[in-house]
Formats: structure tokens, C-alpha cells, sequence
């Protein structure tokens, strides 16, 4: 039967511990660890070089580790000054271009902010910038890597669960990437059950597909928050804040879904992945 897989955002606290340096050690490292999954972090910029990017695709495939990235955070899908919009496609073709030379099957976008504008004319502008994004990709031939749009944490942005699905109905090589931190922090604890966590599963399914609700891919870690949302991201050893890991691993192992679970604890990353795993791979 096939399994969801896991794995860490970036290199845990752990990992340098042990003795490395380099992400091109990682694959090694995750698969001694007992993981399969890795999102390589281009957060503060595509700085990585196309060899490195081969290297560390190597090592992931000798290691049996899925590979995906995230693209730079200062992308803005919706914000109103063209420029920015058009750096945007610039910063995802640059993503592409890595993952592309890495093997990676999906990067990772955020939308943008909508704190100064109708959330309808920042829809309309996301909506815009990822046409642009789409047929950049496909002129350079990228199309077979998925762009997966993320939900967010912050109130004040764009990114809800609804808008991201709504999105990613532009066009079918789009899908969705859901963080439940962030749509647990933007709803101020909303997500307190495991009836909470079918539900997400279930909108996604009837909005998109079944296949995109079974094969999805997340962000997971707890998150604290405030009045706006998002504030900073926590450890599974968090009492205070939320999601629950438990409720979230209990509902994939018993309907059987297949996500791909990327886990964004703060340094813990790896640790609380194997912990998120440990627990699905019990109920199975």
C-alpha cells in the first residue's frame, strides 16, 4: 500500500549537531533518520547553484527522498505595483529552474498580501500573475513541475483555504498547498478537532478533485498566533498552541490518504516530521 511521506523543511538544529554542513548531505542523513521527504528552503532567495541543485538531486534519488522547494517569501502574486508582479514570475522561473536541475516535482508559492485592498482585486492580481507564471513555465519547458500555492497565516493576506482553492482552478497543474499551522493560526485555533482536519480534506476534494484531497501536499508545525494571525512558528513540545499532530496523523492513516508532509517546527523539523510518521504508521 502506498504511504504518506515525511520529511523536513530545511535542515534541523539536529542535523548541523551531527556534524554536517552542506544540504547535499541531507538525503543521507533523512534516510538514516527514517524519512522520505525534504523541501529544499529558497525563503530568502534562489541562491543555490545548478550544480549544487544536481548534487543534492543525485543524493535524493540514491537515497529514495522526494524533493520539493520552497520560492522566495518576498514573492506577491497580488501586489499592486506592477513591478513587484513582475519580479514575482521572475522569482518563481528561478525556482523552477532549480527544482528542475534538482528533480523536484513541486515548489512552493505564497500569494500576497490583501491588508490594502479589496480581497477581490487581490484575487484578481494573484489570478493574473500566475497566468503569467503559467506560460513563463511552459515556454521554458517546466511545465511537468507543479506550482503549489500556500495557504497562509496571517489574516491581513491572502490565502485562506477557500482562496487558494479558488486559484487553483486556473488551470488543472496547479494544486494546492496547505499548512495547517497557518489556517489554525489565521482562525485564531480553529482547528480543534479531527472532524476539523476531514473537513479541509473534504472542501478540497469537492472543489478540486479526490486525487488532489489524497495525494496533497502540507506544511505542518504549531504555530502561535495573535490577533492578526501567525506569529511564530513553535516545537511539537508546545502545549499552548496548536494544531494537534495526533488528530492530523489519526484522520490520514484512517482514510487512507497519501499527502506528502513537510514539517516546519522550529528547529525541531525533522524530529516532529518522525514524530508525525511514528504516529501515522501505529494506526495503519
Amino acid at each position: 500500500m502506498k504511504e504518506a511521506i515525511f520529511g523536513p523543511a530545511g535542515n534541523a538544529e539536529e542535523f548541523y549537531a551531527d556534524g554536517n554542513k552542506s544540504s547535499y548531505q541531507a538525503p543521507a542523513w533523512l534516510a538514516a533518520y527514517g524519512l522520505n521527504a525534504y523541501e529544499y528552503q529558497c525563503g530568502k532567495g534562489v541562491l543555490i547553484s545548478e550544480a549544487m541543485c544536481k548534487t543534492i538531486g543525485e543524493e535524493a534519488k540514491k537515497h529514495e527522498i522526494t524533493l520539493s522547494l520552497h520560492a522566495p517569501y518576498f514573492i506577491s502574486l497580488s501586489s499592486v505595483e506592477p513591478e513587484k508582479r513582475r519580479k514575482s514570475v521572475h522569482y518563481i522561473l528561478q525556482s523552477l529552474r532549480a527544482a528542475h536541475a534538482m528533480g523536484a516535482t513541486l515548489i512552493v508559492v505564497h500569494t500576497g498580501s490583501a491588508g490594502k485592498i479589496p480581497r477581490e482585486k487581490a484575487m484578481k492580481l494573484a489570478a493574473d500573475t500566475i497566468y503569467l507564471a503559467l506560460n513563463a513555465s511552459a515556454k521554458e519547458g517546466f511545465s511537468p513541475i507543479t506550482i503549489g500555492l500556500e495557504t497562509m497565516g496571517k489574516i491581513n493576506q491572502l490565502g485562506t483555504l477557500n482562496e487558494v482553492l479558488q486559484l487553483c482552478q486556473i488551470d488543472t497543474s496547479l494544486r494546492p498547498v496547505v499548512d495547517f499551522g497557518h489556517l489554525n493560526a489565521r482562525g485564531l485555533g480553529a482547528i480543534k478537532t479531527e472532524e476539523d482536519y476531514e473537513k479541509i480534506f473534504d472542501t478540497i476534494a469537492t472543489t478540486l478533485s479526490a486525487e488532489q484531497a489524497q495525494k496533497l501536499h502540507v506544511h505542518f508545525s504549531k504555530i502561535e498566533y495573535s490577533k492578526g494571525g501567525e506569529s511564530k512558528h513553535l516545537t511539537f513540545e508546545s502545549v499552548l498552541f496548536g494544531p494537534s499532530p495526533e488528530q492530523f496523523s489519526a484522520v490520514i492513516a484512517r482514510h487512507q490518504l497519501t499527502p506528502t508532509v513537510i514539517c516546519e517546527s522550529a528547529g525541531t523539523m525533522a524530529k516532529d516530521a518522525k514524530y508525525l510518521q511514528n504516529i501515522y504508521r501505529s494506526l495503519l
